[in-house]
């Protein structure tokens, strides 16, 4: 099983996926090793940034060069150098896009949402939840977006009370 030409066993590609480091576009990797050695596997995103990498340091490639032979711009060449200079080979594996937390939903926010909740007679809804968080805050909220950190912020507080 040389080569790109022979597919990866599908296992493999799950478990690349599973965990963040499936390559979006392995067919743009062009560098030689991965083309001609089964070792090097260019579904796998850290291994290809790794080695992009490790051409420029070791093999004194350009960086240009070797970023067009890993499928990558110069930008994330260098994207990828300060993500392992900061954190090693993990800092390689694709990082999620936007905010990793709610962020417009404080605990503050949500402690009125949920004393509106209780202080009702009727439980209201989220499209009027919404507007008291505007109204209020001035925050626009989804009104999914407010029952699921609802949702989160009873259950830390049921957690405290254990």
């Amino acid at each position: 099983m040389a080569g790109r030409g022979a597919r990866r066993p599908s296992r493999k590609r799950e478990v690349l996926k599973a965990q963040g480091a499936l390559h979006p576009r392995p067919q743009d990797v062009t560098d030689p090793l991965f083309q001609e050695n089964a070792f090097f596997d260019a579904d796998d995103i850290v291994q290809v940034k790794y080695e992009m990498l490790r051409r420029v340091r070791v093999d004194a490639r350009r960086v240009s060069d070797a970023a067009a032979d890993f499928g990558f711009s110069r930008p994330s060449f260098y994207a990828a150098k300060a993500a392992f200079q900061r954190a090693g080979l993990p800092g390689l594996l694709p990082q999620k896009r936007g905010p990793r937390q709610p962020h417009k939903l404080t605990d503050a926010v949500l402690a009125v949402l949920a004393m509106v909740r209780t202080d009702a007679g009727a439980v209201p809804r989220a499209t009027a939840l919404a507007a008291i968080v505007k109204d209020r805050f001035g925050i626009i909220a989804h009104p999914r977006s407010i029952e699921r950190s609802l949702l989160r912020y009873r259950e830390r507080q049921e957690k405290k009370r254990r």
